[in-house]
């Protein structure tokens, strides 16, 4: 049995996309999914499973949770070594910045091109890196205040996004 961590991404925004953690648990369990876990009400959840490609964990999850809630819940799934990589990265790239830590997860890997071009928008009090299925944008100042988000999110196809805290504390707390 292998421990995924699973990303949902646009729950729990405004009275339509509600997504409870105990919906969320009864959800990927009913999907097939053991040790299902979850943390905090903003979609990240643990679950065990003798599956090893991530498209067909993602696309379960992506059914059972369209099925439940009516709606789609793009997810995205890393192995406990891949989401412990990124955290990794995280202290690496954060190495003397003492502002604040974005990390957009992911759906999939960039390709190089679009690897350059994401860091090379780095400028000033805003900061660029890249895991292999993660953005990073270091900032020095507020998170409403960064000029860099909007072209981020519109290149990186389907993705969420987690406070470097939240990232550490899962991995902390699973992997």
């Amino acid at each position: 049995m292998t421990t995924y961590v699973g990303f949902l991404r646009a729950i729990n925004l405004g009275a339509t996309r509600k997504f409870p953690k105990e919906a969320i648990v009864a959800a990927t369990e009913a999907a097939g999914f053991s040790e299902v876990a979850t943390h905090i009400n903003t979609g990240n959840v643990r679950l065990g499973t003798r599956m090893r490609s991530r498209a067909r964990i993602e696309s379960a999850l992506e059914q059972a949770y369209r099925h439940d809630r009516g709606f789609e819940v793009p997810t995205i799934v890393y192995t406990a070594a891949e989401l412990r990589a990124i955290a990794d990265d995280a202290d690496r790239f954060a190495h003397g910045h003492d502002g604040k830590h974005y990390i957009w997860l992911l759906k999939d890997e960039p390709s190089a091109s679009l690897r350059a071009e994401l860091e090379g928008l780095s400028a000033g009090q805003e900061r660029v890196r890249l895991s292999p299925r993660a953005v990073h944008l270091l900032l020095d100042g507020g998170y409403l205040d960064a000029t860099l988000l909007k072209p981020i999110e519109k290149q990186i196809g389907v993705a969420t996004n987690r406070n470097v805290t939240v990232v550490r504390a899962l991995v902390q707390k699973w992997c």
